[in-house]
């Protein structure tokens, strides 16, 4: 029987590796689709900003423009001064004057604006950048071992499968039928060690003769209160 709770220990750590492979079957997908949106966000960021640096630019030019146009038409009216003869045309020529220089100098604190903001994008653009390549180069490794664990998980559980079946045909038929019977009842460990006289699984207290009879090793022991299969260990179970 002693022989059998050894085999039921190899059996229990088998299949512990088998359902973290299943496991991983969720958890490796999320965590790519995690570090693929890490590098989306950024590109996405990078090109706001990179867009919004090349509408810039195009808006600081188009205000250039302006202005300079204004300013030929600000010194062809100024010239014109020179010649006006009645004070009408002075009146409707100076209030021309007025509004354009009034232009010139609205179209002026807005070019100033939108130099100050094509500095600060340019930053935003040059730390995104760096951002964009980091990330990328880091990610991408990651991704690649990631998807090195992906594309093996099925030959790992096949693998373990196969060792499995070679354990579980060494192990006699009652013996294994508990133990798949409280698999399928609760889950994660079945064969627990009995710590400070006590069920490793649910610390439900043990009589002395029920700590008795699994020291024997004659049979297989399990907990009254949660069914798992118990075993003695001399060096960790006082």
């Amino acid at each position: 029987m002693q022989n059998d709770l050894e085999l039921l220990l190899k059996l229990q750590m088998i299949d512990y590796d088998l359902g973290e492979l299943e496991r991983s079957k969720e958890y490796l997908p999320d965590m790519m689709e995690n570090l693929n949106r890490e590098m989306r966000d950024v590109a996405d960021r990078l090109s706001q900003v990179s867009e919004l640096l090349a509408s810039s630019r195009a808006k600081q030019k188009t205000l250039e423009l302006d202005i300079k146009v204004k300013e030929t038409a600000l010194t062809r009216y100024q010239q014109q001064m020179m010649s006006i003869k009645t004070n009408k045309e002075y009146d409707a020529l100076v209030a021309e004057i007025d509004s354009i220089k009034a232009a010139i100098s609205s179209h002026e604190t807005e070019l100033l604006q939108t130099i100050e903001g094509i500095a600060t994008l340019e930053k935003d653009q040059a730390v995104y950048l760096e951002k964009d390549s980091q990330i990328k180069e880091n990610n991408s490794h990651q991704l690649s071992i990631l998807q090195e664990k992906v594309d093996s998980i099925g030959e790992k559980v096949a693998a373990k499968e196969a060792i499995r079946q070679q354990v579980v045909g060494t192990i006699s038929r009652p013996t294994l039928s508990v133990y798949e019977r409280v698999r399928r009842g609760k889950g994660g460990q079945v064969v627990v060690l009995v710590r400070k006289r006590a069920c490793g699984s649910c610390y439900k207290s043990l009589t002395q003769q029920r700590i008795q009879e699994i020291r024997r090793g004659d049979r297989i022991m399990t907990c009254d209160n949660c069914g798992c299969m118990l075993y003695w260990d001399n060096a960790e179970s006082n």
